[in-house]
């Protein structure tokens, strides 16, 4: 017998080598997980197949793990390393013979209970061949490629569809210790590590690969036979005064309109494309703190994510990151003006699905939409969408819209039984295909529709983009959220009319900010938003290269030692590896002469370099302010440190979506500014060092801040030398300011003379208490004239002195009189 299970080993590796092609996840599961090989080790798998062992066995050998086909000592005693939870059914028939599993596990923790061994290693792992999630009713195709428990002449399609799309995932293992040591029955323990072991794999398996999928017609029938629909298709007949039939045609064309047509096949074509193009476009992409993913679904969370956007290209990196992390590709949620020939197609294949940008007088599709919503959520699906609706055109996060997660809380008020997670994501780029497109239409130029021929152009203008960073932000539980929030949300639960409780309105909001707050304190500084903070600050945009290095490694050092967040990433280089990989990217120019080199952003480039500076700008925000006040004094103290900061600090949180003040924030930039000796501190007295060195990096970073200050002033000073100014007046007087301050110091920053940015500063002044609405107009607090006569003490003379002759000049009382 045993004669006969080795050939049959054999002839299975064989087959193995020659059919499959496994990706294993994580790359390296000791370092992940911290295995030791040479501890007592077992694997358990959800089917007991000689291919899943045979697959399992070659990614062991190359991992430097125990292998799985021969037996491990354990107390004296031979036992198979190898555990199936159910057998492969009979070619003829349904049911399986039940596997030893039970017998294996007793055997496990008999000798572990006999012997005391604290270091057994019971690691649960996933094989899956293709990531097919399968229909809700099987055609032919499915019943003879895809299957979780084949038979052996089904497994024999599995393997010749599937077998380079094999997929297999180590999980942490299975502390066995805790289980042993609980107070339970001794003879329960197998049965509950084969119940954790099956609920485990049933959601590794939906995480791999989603629910079961409805035919599209299915879908369709499914949702207009909902309540909710139904009644809408009858108003839709009545309001419009046609028959039941034909209003119900208009609600099929809407769902034929918006649901997306997901297809595990584009899924593998699309990958292999992406990898291409990837390679084509980047030197690489770096995908940062993807553990708390897994940590989500190995508790059964439903996932929405929820990216900030820059650039189209966004769609396809996210989407092709989840999939390579062995996750399920999301349903996105994009424009309708993406579904266009031949793009539109692919990408409903793809899992998007496509929202109107506005729903106004439209209650049929209103109605169609949130259902279709609803079900995806009911059934499972991840879904991703864009809180801030279109792409960034001036590198800042816009404002949230708050409508899709307004019908994502709606949804959950059906009832959902898993829990439901937010997870933000920061995508950021040292190019972005679309940025002279954002340029022109921040100078005034009307948006252009996507189409095809944009889609050729942009393919002929393949080239080197240098790298992109995706980080995964710190997640929110909404059940968790609505729990702390609003503790009685559950009382609005019903199954099918889901009216819109008066507390969802202020608790999305709240929410959609805090999704915001998480996006920016997971931000990636690359090489090229380093240089763009440093070089657009000094004259010409240039700087000699010393002086640059010097100032590169300034930013990296304070950034690493006093990070705004823990999970901000810094790049692993040198400032010299830094610049090596910039200049590779044909943006600067370097200029040699005697003296040296001198490195400077190219012409055309100038002004794109605020949109990469501005991605990053809040992370330099506190300590540029710092560095600011430090120059301009030489002399202050941490008492007055903080309390400048706690000044300010309220209009960057609400400008650039940042979180709580924490003074320890301070304490340890102060710390970064003494370990890179520009600054003692003696006490709480703080000098600067006085070497021209220290003066020029502590400038540089405080420019950094400039033009944020001077917006600020133009504002202000307009409040602050009138009895009472209407808002209108103040945005336009305010706007034609800034752009005279543009012209007369050469400012070519796009959002400085935004309105929308502009708008954006009287309403945080506002709702914090510095400004009020009286009979007269507008009118500022004693506080916010405190903020002016900061201003004064921060700002260049010569830029006080070019606000202050429009600001005086029209001034019906002095400044803070």
């Amino acid at each position: 017998m045993r004669i006969f299970s080795a050939c049959l080993n054999f002839v299975s590796a064989v087959i193995n080598r020659l059919l499959v092609k496994s990706k294993i996840l994580p790359d390296n599961p000791i370092e992940q997980y911290d295995l030791n090989p040479n501890n007592p080790t077992f694997y358990i798998v959800k089917l007991n197949a000689r291919s899943d062992l045979a697959a399992l066995a070659r990614v062991c050998k190359k991992h430097g793990l125990p292998n799985p086909t021969l037996q491990q000592e354990l107390a004296g005693k031979e036992l198979d390393r190898f555990i199936g939870l159910q057998n492969p059914p009979p070619l003829f028939g349904d049911t399986a013979k039940p596997t030893g599993a039970l017998n294996q596990c007793k055997q496990i923790i008999e000798q572990l209970l006999e012997s005391g061994e604290q270091n057994v290693q019971v690691i649960p792992v996933t094989i899956l061949w293709g990531r097919n999630p399968g229909k809700e009713k099987p055609g032919l195709g499915t019943l003879i490629s895809h299957s979780l428990t084949p038979s052996w002449f089904r497994k024999f399609f599995v393997l010749l569809f599937s077998g380079r799309d094999n997929f297999i995932r180590f999980s942490q293992p299975l502390d066995l210790s805790l289980l042993v040591n609980e107070k339970a029955n001794v003879n329960e323990l197998p049965h509950k590590l084969l119940r954790v072991a099956r609920v485990h794999f049933r959601r590794q398996k939906l995480a791999a690969t989603g629910p079961k999928m409805p035919s599209r017609e299915q879908l369709f029938n499914s949702l207009l036979a909902s309540p909710t629909i139904k009644k809408a298709i009858s108003d839709e007949a009545k309001s419009k005064k046609i028959s039941q039939q034909q209003a119900r045609q208009n609600a099929l064309k809407l769902l034929d309109e918006i649901a997306a047509n997901y297809s595990d096949a584009t899924i593998r074509v699309a990958e292999r494309v992406l990898t291409w193009l990837w390679n084509k476009l980047y030197n690489g992409i770096d995908i940062k703190h993807t553990e708390q993913l897994h940590d989500l679904t190995n508790k059964g969370h439903e996932i929405i994510y929820m990216p900030c956007h820059r650039s189209h290209m966004d769609y396809l990196l996210l989407t092709y990151s989840i999939y390579h992390l062995g996750l399920v590709p999301p349903h996105i949620a994009a424009g309708i003006n993406l579904n266009f020939f031949p793009a539109g197609g692919i990408f409903r294949r793809s899992g998007a699905f496509f929202i109107r940008r506005s729903f106004a007088g439209n209650k049929l599709y209103s109605a169609v939409f949130k259902e279709y919503l609803s079900q995806l959520f009911i059934k499972g699906y991840s879904v991703k969408f864009y809180t801030e609706g279109g792409r960034s055109r001036t590198g800042r996060l816009l404002p949230p819209k708050t409508g899709m997660l307004a019908m994502t809380l709606q949804a959950m008020l059906r009832g959902i039984d898993r829990p439901i997670s937010i997870v933000p994501v920061y995508i950021g780029y040292e190019h972005v295909m679309e940025i002279n497109t954002y340029l022109k239409e921040l100078a005034g130029k009307d948006k252009k529709g996507e189409s095809i021929f944009g889609i050729f152009k942009a393919i002929k203008n393949l080239k080197n983009y240098g790298r992109g960073n995706l980080n995964f932000g710190e997640p929110i539980s909404i059940n968790q959220y609505l729990n702390e929030q609003q503790p009685d949300w559950r009382e609005s639960i019903h199954p099918t009319d889901v009216q819109k409780p008066q507390w969802l309105g202020p608790q999305v909001a709240t929410l959609a900010d805090k999704v915001m707050v998480n996006i920016n304190s997971a931000a990636a500084l690359n090489a090229v938003n380093l240089l763009a903070m440093i070089l657009l600050v000094n004259d010409k945009q240039a700087l000699s290269k010393p002086k640059l290095l010097a100032q590169l490694d300034f930013y990296l050092h304070l950034q690493r030692s006093a990070s705004y967040s823990e999970k901000v990433t810094t790049p692993d280089e040198s400032a010299e590896e830094l610049l090596t990989h910039a200049l590779k990217l044909n943006k600067f120019d370097v200029i040699s002469d005697e003296f040296g080199e001198i490195i400077t952003i190219n012409d055309k480039e100038k002004v794109l370099f605020n949109y990469y500076r501005n991605n990053v700008l809040h992370l330099f925000a506190v300590p540029s302010l710092l560095a600011l006040h430090l120059f301009k004094q030489h002399q202050s103290s941490v008492a007055d440190c903080k309390a400048l900061i706690k000044r300010f600090y309220p209009l960057f949180a609400k400008e650039w979506f940042l979180h709580e003040l924490d003074e320890s924030y301070i304490t340890r930039i102060l710390a970064s500014f003494v370990d890179q000796e520009l600054i003692e501190i003696n006490g709480d007295e703080i000098n600067i060092t006085n070497s021209n060195d220290c003066l020029a990096k502590l400038q540089m970073l405080g420019r950094a801040l400039s033009l944020t200050l001077q917006r600020y002033a133009i504002v202000i000073g307009f409040i602050q030398t009138s009895k009472g100014i209407e808002r209108e007046e103040l945005e336009r007087e305010s706007q034609v300011l800034a752009e005279r301050l543009g012209t007369l110091h050469g400012i070519k920053s796009p959002e400085f003379f935004d309105k929308k940015v502009l708008v954006g500063f009287i309403s945080n002044l506002r709702e914090q208490g510095l400004i009020s609405e009286t009979n007269d107009g507008l009118e500022g607090s004693s506080d916010l004239c405190a903020l002016y006569t900061h201003l004064k003490e921060l700002l260049p003379a010569r830029v006080w002195q070019s606000i202050s002759d429009i600001v005086l000049s029209q001034a019906q009382h002095t400044p803070c009189d």
